[in-house]
């Protein structure tokens, strides 16, 4: 955690250059594409050269290919963007099929919680910018990621060996079968708690007249992260208050009604602010993470602010009260399994 700041730097310059320069362009409309594209650079945060340049790239591979999907799926949709329950569907095959990527790449941080935020968001955008100049503007800033993450090799200090050798070792990444067998019953987690949460929020989406139902799938695989059920029911918990504290933090700035270049600073703050915290409060971390997430959305969609705080606020805690319930299943079960065969005992 000492180097978190280092993180949180290279973090923040991985998006705001990439989005000032979009500002500066007057192309406002690719900035969710550079967004994504910056995800990049979180991978690996703390790993040698050599290994964050391999995870990253890996990252950065998979993420386009998540925008890609995004973008052709909604030019191929009714109206140029995809209706809520094709999101659904559509995120929640990405929710499964990334989780199981990342964990033979052995990506850290786990899961696909970036690549079903990535979709979605995507996917339900309508009026998307030409194909070519959206894919350029989020490989443009992948590229840059994985130059900022090897960046610090300048200074002697923080420079770690780079050679053709020590590259194929990171690359070549081995699961064992009991790893995989963890890994495909995680990615099973995630598939029901994505599609559960999805539609659930899409059913009281379309009852209450809200939208954005893949927000309750992003926050329903926050809690299958983990390495014990108490500390994912807490991630649940803590993603629903760090979400409300967000929420107050985004409409003290939505009130100042901040230029599109005051955005991008308080975007890259954001982001400083959510590394710099992930690893050691996670409740502080999602208050970062809440404004940052809406300001990135109202750089590209014009959309009522209050609107998105409501809906934020109602998709957060369905997608949380999912996740919490997937995570306490199991146990659940194999109490009732036990329970079952005391009674069973007790009748012979």
């Amino acid at each position: 955690m000492k180097n978190d700041h280092h993180v949180g730097i290279r973090a923040a310059a991985g998006v705001f250059i990439p989005l000032i320069t979009l500002v500066v362009l007057g192309r406002l409309d690719l900035a969710i594409f550079a967004s994504f594209g910056a995800f990049t650079g979180i991978y690996a945060r703390n790993e040698p050269h050599r290994v964050r340049l391999v995870a990253q790239s890996r990252a950065g591979v998979l993420m386009l290919a998540v925008i890609l999907a995004a973008t052709i799926s909604a030019r191929l949709s009714p109206g140029g963007a995809m209706n809520p329950w094709g999101i659904v569907i559509g995120t929640t095959l990405v929710a499964w099929g990334c989780t199981i990527i990342v964990g033979y790449w052995r990506l850290r941080p786990a899961g696909s919680l970036f690549h079903i935020f990535a979709f979605a968001a995507i996917a339900s955008i309508p009026h998307q910018p030409p194909l070519g100049e959206a894919m350029l503007a989020a490989t443009g800033t992948v590229a840059l990621s994985l130059l900022i993450g090897i960046a610090s090799r300048i200074v002697p200090r923080y420079r770690s060996t780079l050679t053709w050798a020590g590259l194929r070792a990171a690359w070549l990444v081995r699961l064992g079968a009991a790893e995989r067998r963890a890994l495909w019953l995680e990615s099973l987690g995630y598939l029901i708690a994505a599609a559960l949460a999805g539609t659930i929020a899409t059913i009281v989406g379309q009852a209450l007249g809200f939208g954005h139902n893949y927000w309750a799938m992003v926050a329903a695989v926050v809690p299958l992260v983990g390495h014990t059920t108490r500390h994912r029911v807490n991630r649940g918990l803590q993603r629903v208050l760090g979400t409300v504290v967000g929420l107050v933090v985004l409409a003290a700035i939505v009130a100042i009604r901040p230029e599109a270049w005051l955005m991008v600073v308080f975007i890259a703050a954001c982001q400083f602010g959510a590394e710099m915290l992930i690893a050691r409060q996670y409740f502080l971390a999602q208050v970062c993470v809440t404004p940052l997430a809406l300001m990135s959305t109202l750089l590209v969609a014009h959309v009522n602010p209050l609107d998105l705080l409501h809906d934020r606020f109602i998709d957060t805690a369905i997608g949380a009260v999912v996740g919490v319930g997937v995570v306490l299943a199991p146990d659940a079960w194999r109490r009732w399994i036990r329970w079952r065969s005391r009674e069973e005992q007790l009748e012979w």
